[in-house]
């Protein structure tokens, strides 16, 4: 996982966390396949969510599981 982020602390888990949930329930499927969606097929979550926590974790709900949505279709990310 060379130049990937990683959790620095319980801010960024609780983020990730959320994240995931709310695709979860936005999509319909479970939070392990979102996980997985995530970290095995695009890595996503080290890639994106981790790095850009600071920026997203203060817009909204909506925006952020949008934001993220948007780019696993982007990336051709299909559950």
């Amino acid at each position: 996982m060379l130049n990937d982020a990683k959790i620095k602390n319980a801010d960024e888990l609780e983020f990730v966390v959320f994240c995931i949930e709310n695709i979860a329930i936005r999509l319909g499927k479970n939070a392990e396949t979102i996980y997985q969606a995530l970290t095995d097929k695009n890595n996503i979550l080290c890639s994106y969510i981790i790095p850009e926590y600071e920026t997203l974790h203060t817009q909204s709900k909506e925006y952020i599981v949008d934001d993220i949505v948007n780019l696993m279709e982007e990336r051709g990310i299909r559950l």
